[in-house]
């Protein structure tokens, strides 16, 4: 896939105890994402939030460590991240959902023929 010139980034941020089906919801997104076809998606690991509840997680308190926020970030042209959308509504009850116009530069990866089991 090309991916170059103006692009969508969808960014979710959810808790890192967020579930779907016993399965964290930030990996279902990865997947959906996957099958959906899409450039590709990235998991990142907060050290320290705090959302609607105003309740502060962090990795500095024991208790709140196993709770964190996450950000799920995808890019890909315009119209194929609105195709997605639905498919994150269905698995966000809890967090926040952005989108922003980005300008890819650069996307390149290796060529592989191996498949990652689902």
């Amino acid at each position: 896939m090309t991916l170059q010139g103006p692009a969508l980034r969808l960014t979710v941020l959810v808790r890192e105890s967020d579930q779907w089906h016993h399965r964290p919801v930030y990996t279902e997104i990865v997947h959906r994402a996957h099958r959906f076809g899409l450039a590709g998606a990235s998991v990142f690991r907060g050290v320290e939030g705090y959302g609607k509840s105003s309740l502060i997680h962090t990795t500095r308190l024991l208790s709140l460590s196993e709770d964190l926020p996450v950000s799920i970030v995808i890019v890909d042209a315009d119209d194929r991240i609105r195709a997605f959308l639905p498919q994150i509504d269905e698995l966000i009850t809890e967090g926040l959902v952005m989108l922003d116009p980005v300008d890819v530069v650069k996307y390149v990866g290796a060529v592989t023929t191996e498949h990652q089991p689902s």
